[in-house]
């Protein structure tokens, strides 16, 4: 049996990705057996249990990079972190580490190296944070979302390999009819779809509630517009009367879109965050994107990844503190610019990588002995399982 521990989380965009790279290994080699490791409090230790994997939890928490007195209780956190995930490997004994990012991945990593065990590292970002810098020097294999990460890691140890993303928007050839009746859409003229996370970002719902008051900017189209779960209720109280009628009646407000792949279907243009797998996804859909970085992530990530985009002319970008003034104007000049459009769509299908997951995962099987999964697979012919 192959046995892969798999390390990080803190965020969706580390929680998704290293499920999918476990469900990944599991259709490619049958006999395996996986172990999470994630940061106790965090996501991953709901989400990862939901998906049908086993987790173990670290008491790390991150680093603040402002005086704070949280910062005199981290190096107990991470020593008691270090302690267990020793014991967590010594005891799994895994053939393969794998780190996605977040708090847990670092000490993971750490262990895992010392011990002379194959590692590998999963960067998203266009720009990695200290730890996978640090981490990238000593792992065997660092795959990467973008080009160009050599003046961050050795370039012999990189393989472009893109971001898994979730497979329902790998074609959304079809949908669009199916999209415009989920959503209740039977009128003419452009739709813009805007997503600032699942909790929101509450400079992008300023922005759009000062486009929309603008009034004759939002003529002929019609706006997808997920506020999240923090400002739901606030927005549609600025947006609906007390009979809970529409004051603009082209504005479709949820705290929260569940079939993303029907927004993205139907719209003719996006207005998101940068964080990477936002990224990654809006690569696959192909569709004309404005991204507000969110200035409250680690080391300025999203701004990096927005800057990617723009430098191949395949997005635009808005700057947080000019949302509120100008990302209205941004929208509303660039659906009058249809060439503009057509130039960013082009370039930004371009970026697209399909079937991340599945090369990961192929990564993450060249660093186990040939012999153990050609005798797995050799095991699993006699037993009349599957081969890959």
């Amino acid at each position: 049996m192959i046995r892969v521990i798999i390390s990080g989380g803190g965020t969706g965009g580390h929680v998704f990705p290293a499920i999918a790279i476990a469900n990944a290994l599991k259709e490619k080699v049958d006999d395996i057996e996986f172990l999470f490791i994630g940061a106790i409090g965090r996501m991953e230790m709901e989400k990862v249990p939901a998906a049908g994997y086993r987790i173990e939890g670290l008491t790390i928490s991150g680093f603040q990079r402002r005086l704070t007195l949280k910062n005199l209780s981290f190096p107990f956190k991470l020593l008691r972190s270090l302690l267990k995930a020793r014991k967590i490997i010594s005891v799994f004994k895994p053939d393969v580490v794998v780190g996605v990012g977040g708090y847990a991945s670092g000490p993971t990593l750490r262990i895992a190296t010392e011990k002379r065990i194959p590692t590998l590292i999963q960067e998203q970002n266009s720009f990695p944070g200290v730890t996978n810098r640090l981490l990238g020097k000593k792992v065997d294999k660092i795959c990467v979302a973008y080009p160009g990460l050599d003046k961050f890691f050795p370039k012999e140890k990189l393989v472009l390999t893109g971001n898994p993303i979730r497979q329902d928007l790998v074609n959304l050839e079809g949908k669009e009819k199916e999209g415009r009746d989920y959503f209740g859409i039977h009128e003419a003229g452009k739709i813009v779809l805007v997503i600032g996370g699942s909790l929101g970002a509450g400079t992008i719902n300023k922005a759009i509630k000062s486009w929309i008051e603008m009034g004759s900017a939002m003529h002929e189209v019609q706006l997808l517009w997920q506020t999240g779960k923090y400002y739901h209720e606030e927005i549609k109280a600025q947006l609906f009367n007390s009979d809970n009628q529409p004051l603009t009646a082209n504005c479709k407000v949820f705290p929260f879109i569940d079939r993303m792949d029907l927004a993205y279907a139907v719209s003719d243009l996006i207005v998101s965050r940068a964080g990477a797998i936002a990224i990654s996804e809006l690569c696959m859909v192909g569709k004309p994107v404005i991204l507000i970085p969110s200035p409250n992530v680690a080391e300025d990530h999203q701004t990096r990844n927005a800057e990617a985009l723009v430098g191949r002319k395949a997005a635009l970008m808005v700057k947080d503190s000019d949302a509120e003034g100008t990302l209205g104007n941004k929208i509303s000049m660039l659906l009058s610019d249809p060439v503009s459009q057509h130039e960013l769509q082009q370039n930004i299908r371009k970026m697209a990588i399909p079937d991340a997951a599945g090369k990961i995962a192929e990564e993450v099987l060249k660093l186990i002995p040939l012999k153990k999964i050609e005798d797995i697979r050799n095991s699993n012919v006699k037993k009349g399982g599957p081969v890959d």
